[in-house]
């Protein structure tokens, strides 16, 4: 059998299956003894995509009359016209990753409120969680009050006992360490211990899609994994300030009195003096609020991982550093409302 192509312009009509077989065809003529094909253009359009055929023939030897005829088409929309192109910008677009996880910060703390109000509390999770933000994470944050105290009392000693001023010492170091020092140095020691842990344990869980499996099981994954981890830092984080504070202050008197031969009871009896019940409960307020924060932020950052092994990492690293930006704002806003207009806690001294 040898083959011939043959331009059969009656076979162009419309429809919608890739090939078409016609046998034989009465008004096809042979254009070549050689096998070949020729591509024509039907010229049929449908919105923007143009149809074409590829019309091949095979020829018997013996009559020389054409004993198949195949039309193929194919689409070709490499040149077409978009006829909405509003749409398909719209379509492409999406929003900026920090923009969505910002938003997503809210969306779960909001989330999490509703969910705690209504009683949707795993508690077992939640205990789990208390004990390893509380406890497991005591030793360092005393290690760490003790010696930012030691270095404070190092510089408002020298300064003040050169004016005269050494019984002021210990409640200049009280208010500091009540108002502002414990509740943000324990922040930041918690940031970056339990908020990295957060963060890359949900980031690990979402991105091998253990959290879909949650789902799947009908569990809530913000009941489950979000809702216990913010409220075991909102819990233990105002425990960690009260007890970093009397370490802090613990640590200042000892090095007062060992070294620059203040009194321990001077320093006692003047933070005595100086401070009030708004100062301890300001303290605690403070670090709630960080808690939750550094909580939020992580769970949020968790949750929203993309991109495998190095989106974990990626994501954990932006979660210490904007819990870190976030209790800095916090607390400046919170000072600003908890203590305006003169202060009169020094006028004892």
């Amino acid at each position: 059998m040898e083959s011939a192509a043959y331009l059969c312009l009656p076979l162009y009509f419309n429809h919608r299956r890739g090939s078409t077989k016609i046998t034989n065809p009465i008004q096809c003529q042979p254009l070549h003894s050689l096998r070949l094909s020729k591509r024509v253009e039907s010229g049929h359009s449908f919105g923007c995509f143009t149809k074409s055929r590829l019309v091949s023939a095979s020829s018997n030897i013996n009559d020389g009359h054409p004993s198949s005829v195949y039309v193929s088409e194919d689409i070709d929309t490499n040149n077409a016209p978009n006829p909405n192109p509003q749409v398909q910008l719209f379509t492409k677009w999406a929003p900026p990753m920090y923009l969505w996880r910002g938003l997503s910060v809210f969306v779960l703390a909001g989330q999490v409120i509703m969910r705690t109000f209504r009683g949707k509390i795993h508690w077992k999770n939640t205990l789990q969680q208390l004990d390893r933000v509380g406890p497991k994470s005591v030793g360092v944050c005393l290690l760490t009050s003790a010696f930012v105290g030691m270095a404070f009392t190092i510089q408002f000693v020298r300064e003040f006992t050169r004016l005269g001023l050494n019984r002021a010492v210990g409640g200049v170091l009280a208010l500091a360490f009540a108002r502002e020092l414990s509740p943000v140095v324990t922040s930041i020691v918690v940031a970056g211990r339990i908020g990295s842990a957060f963060a890359a344990e949900l980031g690990t869980m979402q991105v091998s899609e253990q959290t879909d499996t949650l789902r799947v099981l009908g569990s809530d994954p913000v009941d489950y994994l979000v809702t216990p981890r913010v409220i075991a830092s909102c819990v233990a984080l105002p425990f960690l300030t009260l007890i970093c504070f009397t370490v802090g202050m613990a640590s200042s008197a000892l090095l007062a009195d060992g070294v620059y031969g203040i009194s321990i009871n001077i320093i006692l009896d003047s933070a005595q003096r100086a401070l009030r019940p708004w100062d301890i409960i300001s303290a605690m307020l403070k670090s709630q609020v960080f808690g939750g924060i550094i909580s939020v932020v992580s769970c949020a950052w968790g949750v929203t991982t993309m991109g495998g092994a190095k989106g974990v990492g990626e994501s954990t690293t932006s979660a210490v550093v904007i819990s870190l930006v976030g209790i800095f704002i916090a607390d400046f806003v919170l000072s600003y409302c908890f203590f305006q207009g003169a202060g009169d806690s020094l006028k004892n001294l």
